[in-house]
């Protein structure tokens, strides 16, 4: 099978981490599948931020917990978390950052290294707290985070098989 198709075909989100360390010549070829993914009319509006220290990761984690009322949150005590944001202005900022995390999560699968997409922060960016964090990490004052990337080594061993997935195809000819 292609390697590439394969990739696609067995890739799954993983919400389990091995606490090791992602080599950086790796996360940054990750970040580079992310900038090339596709984006509407050619505007890259995205800005990505990544996050390395594990510590600063579950801050953020704290925070979105006590926003959404959801104790002990972790976001899964990711290795790596990659926080793709967007102007507000944007017309398909959304649309854009979720063609980049799926380079994201692909590229990072193509390592063996696990991901899953957090969306806690769609909708609750702009709160002060939040809001005040992200500022504190050079995101942007106009930016929206649509979703995020976490990213670890997978602490349970993952098939790395196709599975059959529900869904229809129709081919018109």
């Amino acid at each position: 099978m292609n390697p590439v198709i394969e990739n696609l075909l067995t890739r799954r989100s993983c919400r389990a981490f091995l606490n090791k360390e992602i080599p950086p010549e790796e996360l940054e070829q990750i970040l580079m599948a992310a900038k090339y993914a596709p984006s509407g009319m050619g505007r890259q509006t995205w800005k990505f931020t990544t996050v390395v220290n594990r510590e600063k990761i579950q801050r953020l984690a704290a925070l979105i917990s006590q926003e959404l009322g959801r104790n002990e949150y972790d976001m899964y005590k990711p290795q790596v978390l990659i926080i793709p944001s967007n102007d507000a202005d944007s017309k398909f900022g959304k649309e854009d950052n979720a063609c980049s995390l799926e380079n994201i999560f692909l590229a990072a699968w193509s390592f063996g290294i696990g991901s899953v997409w957090l969306n806690q922060l769609q909708g609750i960016c702009n709160t002060p707290a939040i809001r005040s964090l992200l500022t504190e990490w050079n995101i942007p004052e106009n930016h929206v985070v649509y979703g995020m990337a976490a990213l670890g080594y997978p602490a349970y061993p993952e098939k790395r098989e196709a599975v059959e997935k529900i869904g229809k195809i129709n081919i018109i000819q």
